[in-house]
Parts: C-alpha cells; sequence; structure tokens
C-alpha cells in the first residue's frame, strides 16, 4: 500500500518483482491512480486504496503486506490493518519510509531484500513508466518488518532478512 505508483516502486518495486515472479500473487493499493502502469510492469495488481479498504467482501487474508509510512499516517484503515496484522503475528509486514511512529518503531526491525538482478532491470523499466527514468536502483530494499510467529511461516518468508 503506498500513497502513489512511483513511491511503492521505489521503495519496494524489486521485491514486488521477485514475489511476482516466484508465483505469488501481488497486489498493489494506491491512493492515486497516475502512472499504475508502473506497478503492471512489475507484475502486479492495482487497486485503489481507498475503496479497496472500505469494501468489506475480503475472502483472503494475506501473506504479507507492505506499507508506506506516508499511506499509514494519512489513513486510519491501514493503521488498523497493519497494528491488526502485527497483533495476530500471521501475516508478514513490512514498512518504508522516514519517521517511523512510535506504535510502530518498538514492534518491527531492519530488514532488507536482496533484489534479483532481473528485478532490478524490470525495477529500472517501472520507474521511468512512473516518471523518473534513469533513477539509480539499488541491490538491496531496506524495509523494518514485524516478526512471524510461527517458526514454519518465517521459513518460507526468507527474503527479508536482517541487513548486513
Amino acid at each position: 500500500m503506498g500513497p502513489d505508483a512511483a513511491d511503492v516502486v521505489r521503495h519496494a518495486g524489486g521485491w514486488l518483482f521477485d514475489r511476482s515472479a516466484a508465483g505469488w500473487e501481488v497486489t498493489v493499493l494506491v491512493s492515486d491512480l497516475d502512472n499504475v502502469g508502473a506497478l503492471q510492469i512489475l507484475g502486479a495488481t492495482v487497486l485503489d486504496l481507498r475503496p479497496s479498504l472500505m469494501d468489506s467482501n475480503h475472502d483472503l487474508w494475506p501473506t504479507a503486506v507492505a506499507v508506506s509510512v506516508r499511506s499509514y499516517l494519512a489513513e486510519r484503515a491501514v493503521r488498523e490493518g497493519v497494528l491488526d496484522c502485527l497483533d495476530n503475528g500471521l501475516t508478514e509486514v513490512a514498512i518504508w519510509g522516514e519517521d517511523l511512529p512510535d506504535e510502530l518503531a518498538a514492534r518491527v526491525g531492519a530488514s532488507c531484500h536482496r533484489v534479483s538482478v532481473a528485478a532490478q532491470a524490470f525495477k529500472s523499466c517501472a520507474l521511468a513508466a512512473a516518471g523518473s527514468p534513469g533513477e539509480a536502483v539499488s541491490p538491496i530494499e531496506s524495509f523494518q518488518s514485524g516478526t512471524l510467529l510461527p517458526p514454519s511461516f518465517r521459513e518460507k518468508m526468507r527474503d527479508l532478512v536482517p541487513p548486513g
């Protein structure tokens, strides 16, 4: 979840592509629907954030949620959902952005995703489509992430690891 396609691509585009390429169903919710083709380049389905969160028909619970701090602060439903995911401990929660609120800071720790070479190439194309051509693509994407409770979940989610 993020404010716009450029923010999501910039901070989580490699992770989204790598998960999509690994067979995950990747859905991105954004507040601003401009340049959503950039997210489709990464293999994501794109939905409008507010109507999607207000829809009471949620048949599936996500395995992982990645959220911009900006969206977390701007949308009450996002805050409630993220805190619920952290409380359950069954959904991987990754957060990007500056000035993490206190209610999150104590519940998450630094993690990163090592972006595959293919994801770096697709992320570069997605950044161009989002209006940032030529922007450098790092082989590492940094997040703050929550801990999954059952050990079996942690074993399956090895793409977000502590930095270093």
